[in-house]
């Protein structure tokens, strides 16, 4: 794990970590939660971040651990306030990353209405793949995602399909914090999550549908 954490590709420096949970009607019904009204949206801190070609690790202690594949904006200047017309110029890049889950521990904070930060912030539970410039793909909802582990299909996902597309997201985030040039976003995982193994690897890939992947993540998982 990297000491300063960095954006893959792109190179700039990590700052705040914003992800969204809900954002794909059907991943909501597989965990029976209600679709939100508004984004919902909790933390990870930096140390949590690891790469491409590195490992997840999964304490012991925890429980069932679930991959949850998304697609991550990574934000390329200080906004405040933006407009749904100016959303996508402030986005440096997009790529992949892995909102690695203590799912047991997760559902005992729901049930207390207390957050989700020890379930989604462990050490490497923020996996970052690699990024492309944002340039390369001028209209994002076309980005398609998938993850196999093992080789099985796991998860596939468009961004065509959120239920709070990339503008909104830009948006309302802005409306409440400030953004700054070095901030992630992982935008909501589609259904289709499950458990980790000791052992798994795991392969997810990101490109313009029709098109052949952009960039791509390699996970493999060991129980520490």
């Amino acid at each position: 794990m990297s000491e300063f954490p960095v954006v893959p590709t792109l190179g700039f420096a990590v700052r705040n970590i914003f992800c969204i949970g809900r954002n794909y009607s059907e991943h909501a019904k597989e965990l029976n939660n209600p679709v939100p009204a508004q984004p919902v949206v909790f933390l990870k801190p930096t140390s949590s971040i690891s790469y491409s070609g590195e490992e997840i690790l999964i304490p012991t202690q925890v429980g069932r651990v679930d991959h949850e594949l998304e697609l991550v904006l990574a934000i390329g200047r200080n906004s405040r306030n933006v407009t749904r017309e100016a959303a996508l110029s402030c986005i440096a890049g997009y790529g992949l990353g892995i909102d690695v889950t203590a799912r047991e521990l997760q559902e005992k904070a729901k049930a207390k209405a207390l957050p989700w930060t020890l379930a989604k912030g462990l050490d490497t539970f923020a996996f970052l793949g690699e990024f492309f410039p944002a340039e390369k793909c001028p209209d994002p909802s076309r980005l398609t995602f998938q993850l196999t582990v093992n080789g099985i299909p796991k998860q596939s996902g468009r961004a065509s399909e959120m239920i709070f597309d990339i503008p909104a997201l830009i948006v309302f985030l802005s409306s409440v914090f400030t953004l700054n040039a070095g901030d992630l976003v992982f935008t909501g995982t589609p259904a289709g999550v499950g458990p980790l193994e000791s052992g798994d690897c795991l392969e997810g890939v990101l490109g313009r549908e029709g098109e052949a992947p952009l960039v791509g993540l390699v996970a493999n998982v060991r129980k520490v």
